[in-house]
């Protein structure tokens, strides 16, 4: 459950896993970050070209959303695997660019818009 589990909990999992395969060797910066982006990418097709309709239907229909969520998962596996392996602290970095983001987009100027901050 997401409100009984640490990031670091999950790192670990995660490193556990890996460790266990001896896959360490292959999960350099580069590599962990094309896996983020392939595993992404994946959740992306999913939803490629459907309407709003058929997108609430994928998020409804047990089979279908499983593979959201398959996907998802697959994504934040190397998300914590490459922060685990470079020392990076989660919490501390999403932090941290909130900050940026919210002197970026204040909410006052902002909300309701979906314009970038430049715009």
């Amino acid at each position: 459950m997401d409100s009984k589990t640490t990031i670091e909990e999950l790192k670990n999992l995660v490193k556990k896993f890996c460790q266990d395969r001896e896959w360490d060797q292959y999960h350099n910066p580069k590599d962990l970050a094309i896996g983020i982006s392939t595993e992404a990418n994946e959740l992306l097709d999913i939803f490629r070209f459907k309407s709003e309709d058929q997108m609430k239907t994928i998020m409804k229909t047990v089979d279908r959303r499983r593979h959201v969520e398959d996907e998802l998962a697959d994504t934040l596996f190397f998300i914590l695997r490459f922060a685990q392996l470079n020392g990076i602290d989660l919490n501390n970095v999403l932090k941290r660019k909130l900050e940026v983001n919210n002197q970026k987009y204040p909410k006052e100027l902002v909300r309701g818009s979906n314009k970038k901050y430049n715009e």
